[in-house]
């Protein structure tokens, strides 16, 4: 029986590729302009720089919003036939990009390609009047790809290309601190090649994993593997689907995004319950609460807890515990026309784990809303 905590599991990891930490996410969409408004007033992001043809950049324009230490690129391209257009045509609006903040991206590619990597973008250093920029790039699933990104010799405002963003609409910040985790959803039978490549090509270790004897429900079911690097800065479930009556959460983003992707970002807080009365005031959408009955048997679950229980049944916020401490958390409903991307707002209290406790409730409230789509 395994009786390693998360946090000694995360020692075992190979650590050659020193992580620091999430540098950025980049989504493709189809209207760059209008998503950045999204994000600035939904959530509560702020404007820090852009890049497009106003500096020198003629194919695409990228905004980077910043709340925390969280930072959203947000790209679409200005012709039909751009690799961007083609990836937005086929997937929507999603995730393209988990950029890792490195000491030496140069060293990072070299590391990764030779043990089996596909290459994206070989090292290049960009340069400016406020330094250089160093950076690489690698294929994950599908179509994602990880940037490895060497910043330590630059002080300007984002990287060479772009120029500082300002806007006379700020709305405040919600609270959100830094990117948690960010989870993949991968085909039938492609679980276990994805896991060995995050152990193989990047050093990661599986932390936990839930099988679908864990993670179903009366209609469905799926399995998912978090994978880690040594330090646990980066961390990366990975779902696949499970047999079951009726068609998963994880095959239904499959059959929607058109292939492999990012399912949701999870972003920590540090007070989820004023966080998610923000978001929901700014129109931010949640999945349903779960009964009553979760909220009356959480003390004998997941035992005493710092917050009253009332806020937390109100706005349907789930808790779980295990032997490192407990966590809080909660789903937004997908933010595309295309049930795909959703987004996770989690406040740990020691926990390193992952919300076992919560699936079965939180799998029935995805079902629900599967059902209302016709897609169950």
């Amino acid at each position: 029986m395994d009786t390693l905590t998360v946090s000694q599991k995360m020692l075992q990891a190979k650590d050659f590729l020193p992580i620091n930490g999430t540098d950025y996410v980049e989504f493709y969409v189809g209207n760059a302009k209008q998503a950045a408004h999204y994000y600035k007033t939904a959530f509560g992001f702020q404007s820090v720089a852009y890049a497009g043809p106003e500096t020198g950049v003629r194919d695409r324009a990228s905004y980077v919003l910043q709340q925390g230490k969280i930072r959203f690129v947000l790209t679409t391209a200005l012709k039909s036939e751009h690799p961007v257009s083609e990836h937005v045509k086929k997937h929507g609006d999603g995730v393209k990009v988990l950029a890792l903040w490195v000491d030496d991206a140069y060293k990072a590619y070299e590391e990764t390609t030779s043990r089996g990597g596909k290459s994206y973008l070989e090292p290049v250093t960009l340069t400016d009047e406020h330094g250089e920029v160093r950076m690489s790039g690698i294929y994950t699933y599908g179509e994602t790809v990880h940037m490895f990104i060497e910043r330590k010799n630059y002080n300007g405002i984002f990287m060479p290309g772009y120029k500082e963003w300002k806007s006379d609409y700020a709305p405040t910040d919600t609270g959100l601190l830094y990117v948690d985790h960010c989870v993949g959803n991968v085909g039938w039978n492609r679980m276990n090649p994805t896991i060995q490549w995050y152990e193989d090509v990047m050093g990661f270790v599986n932390i936990l994993s839930f099988d679908d004897k864990q993670i179903n429900t009366e209609y469905s079911a799926l399995m998912s593997k978090v994978m880690s690097n040594g330090n646990g800065y980066v961390k990366f479930p990975i779902n696949e689907p499970a047999e079951g009556k009726k068609k998963s959460q994880i095959e239904e983003y499959l059959d929607f995004y058109e292939g492999e992707g990012v399912q949701h970002v999870a972003i920590a807080t540090a007070d989820i319950v004023k966080t998610v009365r923000e978001l929901k005031a700014r129109g931010v959408e949640f999945l349903d609460a779960p009964p009553n009955a979760y909220y009356e048997d959480l003390p004998n679950r997941v035992g005493t807890i710092e917050e009253d229980i009332a806020p937390l049944q109100e706005l349907g916020i789930l808790v779980d515990s295990d032997e490192e401490g407990y966590l809080l958390q909660l789903f937004t409903k997908p933010v595309e026309d295309r049930p795909t991307l959703f987004f996770e707002i989690i406040q740990r209290k020691g926990a390193k784990s992952f919300g076992a406790g919560n699936f079965k409730a939180l799998f029935e409230s995805i079902e629900r809303e599967q059902a209302r789509r016709g897609n169950l």
